[in-house]
């Protein structure tokens, strides 16, 4: 009987990498017949999110939680770029470890790596693995990673100084300030990290980027232009999880008692906090649009978590007082969490006030669902630029200067999007990719084809 080919997956335990990686292994096990195991580095015992994720994947994708490494030396201000990059670094023993086990019980045709995650490369060729990287945000991001030591290389000064902006190859030109964060200090360690990896990216056999090319034709177009150095790169996606079955959730109930089209959506992902300043002017600001929302509320905190968000205190106690009893008649608020996939396909859902980030950017597309653009943290302002100066399907309020949003710039972008003529013609656009990610999804999909080129050559090997 023929042996069942294995893919391991080397994935960092934050939501926003394992879901889209969920997706790929569950494409590759249905339609490609290959196996998956995902091999997990931690800092410490999995939170309740991500243990959910990887206890829930189907059978022939198995997980391994490698033992956790110590982070007890770093600063409590250390960036998370930085607390990602040791636990990868310092997992890699307990990595090789598996891989020699695997390699001797199954037939490993490659290690698909995190895209932060390269250093496992060299473990990789210990065992002639084929190393590839798995990239769970835009092609745009990938552009940047990949033209980064040039970029490094050309520019003297911090990037968010330069007078022009930056011409990433095939994208829309992008100001210094609204490049991902760990670019934002070149003397961090955080930077020097993520220049040590992006260095490492021509080392890959290939790269698996979750995007389209309607979504971001001009970025792959350029990523797939052979030049020396520049691994193939597989644009997959959009791969998200879907909205299932009613779960009997609150918010579920009341979406379905609200006029279709009707309900904001309001959330900042699994790691997105506000300050408390910032928490009262967003609930001013959707009290005064008196427009439908549910919002998806956490406790103020100026600081992104690594590995994911753990509110100690009740959320709701933050609020304005008498906020939630004056909005009742029209607003739903949910503590912490809520069935994001479910929500964004329901047909009371007709926006998102969202931190851009990708998975919550390509459950939109996916759905059709309309966007207010608010980034917070790592690549999110390069997805907001893509969204609202590319695409054009979101909306995006002004800063102040002290790096608030107001409450009367909340209600009037809210009202826009909701009842004003741009929100009709972001409606429109977003439509149109809502039918091309369809396209691209299909049978003969260029994402699906993409996906099957990607599984032959891996077939391929072991024939050869």
């Amino acid at each position: 009987m023929e042996q069942t080919l294995n893919v391991a997956i080397f994935a960092i335990p934050g939501m926003g990498h394992l879901i889209p990686l969920g997706e790929f292994a569950k494409r590759l096990v249905l339609t490609h017949n290959f196996s998956v195991t995902f091999i997990v580095p931690t800092p410490g015992p999995l939170s309740a999110g991500p243990k959910s994720f990887l206890d829930s994947l189907p059978t022939r994708i198995n997980y391994g939680l490698l033992p956790p490494v110590d982070l007890d030396d770093l600063s409590s201000d250390v960036r998370a770029e930085t607390a990602i990059a040791l636990t990868v670094s310092r997992s890699l023993p307990s990595l090789r470890d598996v891989l020699k086990s695997l390699v001797s019980s199954s037939r490993i045709v490659a290690l698909v790596v995190d895209l932060f995650a390269t250093d496992a490369f060299d473990v990789a060729a210990e065992f002639g693995i084929s190393p590839y990287i798995f990239f769970a945000s835009t092609a745009m991001t990938l552009s940047l990673f990949l033209y980064l030591p040039k970029l490094h290389e050309s520019v003297s000064c911090e990037y968010r100084d330069l007078a022009e902006p930056v011409q990433i190859p095939g994208c829309t030109p992008v100001h210094g300030k609204d490049l991902l964060d760990p670019v934002q200090d070149r003397k961090n360690d955080a930077y020097k990290r993520l220049l040590h990896i992006a260095k490492q990216y021509s080392l890959a056999e290939g790269i698996i980027v979750n995007s389209f090319r309607a979504l971001e034709g001009g970025a792959i177009k350029a990523l797939q232009e052979e030049e020396s150095g520049k691994p193939p790169v597989y644009p997959i996606g959009p791969l998200v999880q879907m909205g299932g079955a009613d779960d009997g959730s609150e918010c579920l109930r009341w979406l379905d008692d609200q006029p279709r089209g009707s309900v904001l959506f309001v959330a900042f992902g699994s790691l997105g906090t506000l300050s408390f300043d910032q928490l009262t002017e967003l609930a001013f600001g959707l009290e005064m649009s008196e427009q439908r929302f549910l919002w998806v509320v956490r406790s103020p905190n100026d600081k992104v978590e690594v590995f994911g968000v753990n509110d100690q205190n009740d959320p709701l106690n933050f609020l304005p007082n008498g906020f939630l009893d004056r909005t009742k008649g029209f607003g739903l608020v949910v503590p912490s969490w809520a069935p994001q996939a479910q929500i964004l396909s329901h047909s009371s859902t007709g926006g998102f006030l969202t931190h851009c980030g990708w998975n919550s950017t390509l459950e939109s597309v996916v759905n059709g669902v309309p966007l207010i653009a608010w980034p917070l943290y790592a690549e999110q302002n390069m997805n907001a630029v893509i969204l609202t100066e590319d695409l054009k399907v979101a909306v995006r309020p002004k800063v102040r200067e002290n790096g608030i949003i107001g409450r009367n710039e909340i209600a009037k972008v809210v009202k826009g999007l909701t009842e004003g003529e741009e929100g009709n013609a972001i409606r429109s656009r977003m439509k149109g990719l809502k039918d091309a990610a369809g396209m691209v999804l299909s049978e003969d999909g260029d994402s699906t084809k993409s996906l099957t080129e990607l599984a032959q050559k891996w077939k391929s090997k072991i024939l050869n």
